[in-house]
């Protein structure tokens, strides 16, 4: 179960006195926030709104809406990251999985006994690692733990930043992560190039993600050839507030025409291939607000990521693309 911060959210409320709230978080958790906006309206009498578009990390927190809204506190639940603010009126609301990992964390060791690993995990389960930890230690596994580096703490990785992972890469066998997200595993094992495992407490199974990685990873390479081929290109740039990469669309326009393309710039804050279908003329396309769009959803048209699109102009120069995911931070 959901556990979120509720002391936190009121303290605030009651210091602040605001006229009015919104309340968002990812998808998993919009129940639990439903709920919150609830108990806010009820003891405090002011209106609390439930921003309910996706919001996929600090990148992508809607702070847009809040401010259309004019509330006065935006509450955004469930991303935990080593600061508690990243802007006026944003408060930034802790919400942690109360789910036990004892039973799985001993079938990891019968998997991996004697192997030194790199424990890491997203946000709900931050307060679990160092219990895990010990359980994977007195069974006869190594754990490292990866310092924290920009928004993220010690063990911690987002779905396109994996600092305390990467620095260890060259030290341990495997990674380990706790949680059941497939999507930030898949990004461990593609930047690292190591096995990684999934601790999954829910279906109480350790499962590996390496294969389903360079999946997506032979997925990713066969779109930078493709648009290799391509003569225009429509460059995007991302609308949510932490995606807004103009210089690097900027930069990747100048570089393309370098090499004969002819290149059309894009803003959008949902890219999604019904949204492509609708521009004309546009042979593969480069968007530079979120690396997991290019990686984990289909389209008609190449769609490159800011790494794939390093490596297409790798390709264009006649240079190698070795190791181009391999890299701590994918923006």
């Amino acid at each position: 179960m959901i556990v979120i911060d509720e002391a936190r959210i009121f303290k605030e409320i009651e210091e602040k006195n605001p006229a009015s709230v919104s309340l968002n978080g990812p998808d998993g958790i919009l129940p639990q926030v439903q709920e919150m906006a609830i108990k806010i309206s009820k003891k405090f009498g002011i209106p609390a709104y439930v921003l309910a578009d996706t919001t996929w990390g600090t990148c992508d927190l809607n702070t847009n809406g809040a401010k259309i809204l004019g509330s006065e506190i935006q509450f955004n639940i469930g991303h935990t990251i080593n600061t508690e603010s990243l802007e006026k009126n944003l408060v930034l609301i802790d919400a942690f999985d109360d789910v036990e990992f004892d039973s799985v964390a001993r079938k990891c060791i019968d998997l991996l006994k004697g192997k030194i690993i790199s424990l890491v995990t997203d946000s709900q389960h931050l307060h679990q690692v160092d219990k895990v930890e010990k359980i994977l230690t007195d069974g006869g596994i190594n754990v490292k733990i990866g310092k924290g580096k920009g928004q993220l703490n010690d063990g911690q990785v987002f779905g396109c930043e994996f600092y305390p992972a990467s620095q260890l890469k060259k030290e341990v066998d495997a990674y380990v992560f706790l949680g059941q997200s497939n999507f930030h595993a898949a990004g461990i094992a593609l930047s690292t190039n190591l096995p990684t495992y999934v601790l999954d407490p829910y279906f109480n199974e350790v499962r590996e993600v390496t294969e389903f990685a360079q999946k997506l990873k032979k997925k990713a390479t066969l779109a930078i050839y493709k648009a290799a081929d391509a003569k225009s290109f429509g460059v995007i740039v991302g609308l949510k507030e932490g995606q807004l990469s103009k210089v690097f669309a900027l930069k990747i326009k100048r570089e393309l025409e370098k090499e004969g393309k002819e290149v059309q710039l894009f803003a959008l804050t949902d890219i999604t291939n019904e949204r492509l279908k609708n521009f004309k003329g546009i042979d593969a396309f480069i968007q530079v607000a979120c690396p997991r769009i290019s990686t984990d959803n289909q389209f008609d048209k190449p769609v490159l990521s800011t790494p794939q699109a390093n490596a297409l102009l790798r390709i264009l120069r006649k240079e190698s693309i070795d190791e181009y995911l391999e890299i701590p931070h994918w923006l």
